[in-house]
Order: C-alpha cells, then structure tokens, then sequence
C-alpha cells in the first residue's frame, strides 16, 4: 500500500468506514480481474479516490456494489465492495503510477532495486503495467498517454531544476496527471460541468502528494545522498507547508464547484479530501498527534509545537459533554443522505476455523501493522504495533474547519451539530 491519504477507523463511523474499505477492496479486485493477481501490488489509498469521486457524481444505484469472497486481508469474511466503471478507472490510474513509482526506484537506485537483476525485472513489471493500464484506460475512453507523457517529463525536470528554482516546475508533471484523472471522472459520471472544477483539484492534490513524499523522504535523501525536491532547489520546510497549505485551501474551493449526485459517497469525498489531506500535511510535518492513542490521551505529544492544541474546547459536543449526539439531526445511519446501516455482526467462528485464520492473518503481519478484524468476532481491533495518527471518533476538534468550508457539517461525517 502506498498513498497520502490513510484514514483511520477510530474517526469515521462504521458507514463511512465500510464505504471507504468498499472502494478500497473494489480496487483490489478490479486490478485482480483486469490485469491478474500480481497486480494488485498496485492497490493503494490515493487510487481509491478516483473511484469515490465516479460514485459520488452519479445516482445511487445497488449496481454500484458486490459481495466479495472471503479475503485474508479482511480476516476471511466477505464484504460488499465497490465495483463498475469508477473501480476500473482507478485500477488504470493505480497501474500507470504504480509503473511510474517503480521506475523511480530503478532509476535512483534505492534498496534492492540497485541490483540489475531486480532492476530488469521491475522494468519489465513497469512496461507491462503500462500497456495494462492504457488497454483498461482506452476501454474506458481514457488517453493514459497523458499520463505517460507526464511521468516520462518527471526525469528531464528534475534535471534542469537546481538552486533558487522553484520547487513547483518539479512538480508539474505529477499535477498534469492527477489533474487527467480526476478530471475524466466527470466524464464517465455524465457531468461535464465538473470537469473544470476537479481537474483544478487534481492538479493540487496531485502538487501535495509529491511535496508531501518529498518532505517525508528529506531526512533519508539527505542520508543517502539522493536527490530530493527540496535540496536540490533550496526551498526549506517552512515555504514547503506554505504551499502545501495554500494547496489544501484549493482544493476545498474547487470542491465546492462541484455538482455531486451521490450524498454518502460526496461526504465520504469530502472528509478524504478536505479533513484527511489535512491530517496527511500535518503527519508528514510532524503536528499531529493521535487523540485514541494513549501517549497522546496523556498530554501534548509534540510540547511546544504552535499546530498543535485544540481551538474549538469547551464545545458543547466535545466527548462526554452533556447532551452530546453521536449523529447531528438527519445524519443518523441509514437517514436522508446519510450512510447505509453497518451490517450486522458476523456470526462467530468456531476455535479452530478462527486459529487457522489467525495464524494466516499473523504470516501476513496484519496483526502487528495494521487494524484487523478479530477472527472469532468480526469485531475490529488495533494493530499491535499501532501507530495511527487518528483522532477519537468522537472528537469535535475540525468542526470548526467543516463549517467553514461548507457552511455546515450536512457534507461530511464528523458527528458535530455546528
């Protein structure tokens, strides 16, 4: 898995987690029935929005869902999931960056792909990727050479880039292509009108994903001696969050052009690119804290630090304060445009039928690094090694920029009556 955008259970309510995790798993599948097991190494967080975006502009429809087999990764039980031609769009998406990600690696030479082996092999797995994604992509009445033509300017860029120049003409390649593929959701959704809007937000969102991996990578770059963004044309940390910031605020304007159709899929939209992009720059700098965790519950994890702090205390909806709703009126599960009820609990596995899945799910670390569901219960748990930068999902603590951004919180799910 790779991506910017890595929501956390603990601050969505069981509807919008299922709605993400469906668009997650539709991904998966859609890269497994198009292009073979192998390519659902592609799968990741950002490619999933491609999708969401495509539901959330069109009617809601029960063709819009599957039931998926029993999957190791969700504990061996089915699951409804995304599926149609959102899914496939960003399984095209997800092969050509994936394909482009690879060749990144090739060609700076990082870890196991410094050996000309596994480089020839990654190469051949890169160009394979391609054709997959551009055969996908043209059923689909998407051009990927767009966003081959903008991978393939990313090296030439980078070559000219040097002190005192600025840090978004090495960007631009990246932005040229998500700004293609957000922009192509509108078409496949029937909505035209949106085009403008969304490719204004790809363009920006795909500028944040290349600063952001950029300034997570700064310390390990400056280690190892590899090239890096921000070295190579001066811009420091400071200018860095500027223009993450500034691209976070566009994208919240250009959201607000948009036509949506679907109110649950628009509102799980929102919150991954408005709200968790947020969370996302402050991880990547290194202000956010996770309010479920318990060294964060015991005080400041960052003393000292200016982003953090909470500016909304002494809300009357902050956790366990008297007359707190978990649901604003007309938000509740299964209400006017609200998110389909959870399902009901799965039935309980038997003791060795739960030990054989354990011990699958222990193989592929799933217990240590990441949230899980129990395999007797179906109830979720915490990775072991939990290390999320989530916040309780109770916590009111962004209202303040729900209801700035939208006028009210009737488009995400932050539970808040602002």
């Amino acid at each position: 898995m790779f991506g910017i955008i890595r929501p956390c259970r603990h601050r969505m309510s069981e509807g919008m987690a299922a709605s993400w995790l469906a668009h997650l798993c539709g991904l998966c599948l859609a890269l497994r029935d198009g292009h073979g097991q192998f390519a659902r190494v592609a799968t990741n967080y950002d490619g999933l929005i491609i999708s969401v975006l495509v539901e959330a502009q069109s009617a809601p429809t029960p063709a819009q869902r599957r039931t998926a087999g029993p999957c190791p990764l969700r504990g061996m039980r089915t699951a409804t999931v995304a599926k149609g031609e959102g899914a496939r769009l960003a399984a095209a998406v997800s092969l050509v960056l994936a394909s482009a990600k690879v060749r990144d690696h090739v060609d700076d030479g990082d870890g196991p792909f410094a050996r000309r082996p596994v480089a020839r092999a990654a190469q051949k797995v890169a160009r394979r990727w391609d054709r997959a994604g551009a055969r996908t992509g043209g059923d689909l009445g998407f051009d990927t050479t767009l966003l081959l033509d903008a991978v393939g300017r990313q090296a030439e860029v980078e070559a000219a880039a040097g002190l005192g120049s600025c840090v978004l003409a090495v960007t631009e390649p990246t932005e040229t292509a998500t700004a293609a593929a957000f922009a192509h959701t509108a078409v496949l959704a029937g909505r035209p009108g949106n085009t403008a809007p969304l490719q204004e937000a790809g363009r920006l969102f795909g500028r944040l994903a290349h600063l952001l991996d950029a300034v997570e990578d700064l310390a390990e770059d400056t280690r190892t001696g590899a090239w890096n963004p921000l070295t190579a044309t001066g811009t420091d940390l400071a200018e860095a969050r500027r223009l993450c910031d500034d691209a976070r605020h566009g994208i919240r304007l250009a959201l607000r052009d948009v036509d949506f159709a679907h109110t649950a899929s628009a509102r799980l939209a929102h919150t991954l690119l408005v709200h968790e992009l947020e969370r996302s720059v402050d991880r990547a700098f290194g202000t956010d804290g996770c309010a479920h965790h318990p060294a964060a519950r015991n005080g400041d994890p960052y003393p000292g630090n200016p982003y953090t702090g909470n500016p909304y205390t002494g809300s009357p909806y902050a956790p366990g304060a008297p007359g707190q709703q978990p649901h604003p009126p007309g938000q509740q599960p299964g209400g006017p445009g609200g998110f389909p009820p959870p399902p009901e609990p799965p039935r309980r596995r038997g003791l060795i039928a739960g030990c054989l899945v354990y011990a699958g799910m222990f193989c592929t670390c799933q217990v240590c690094c990441t949230d899980h569901k129990d395999a007797w219960t179906g109830r979720p748990r915490d990775a072991w090694c939990d290390d999320c930068d989530c916040c309780d999902s109770t916590d009111c603590s962004n209202c303040g920029d729900c209801c700035e951004c939208c006028g009210n919180c009737d488009c995400c799910d932050c539970g808040c009556d602002c």
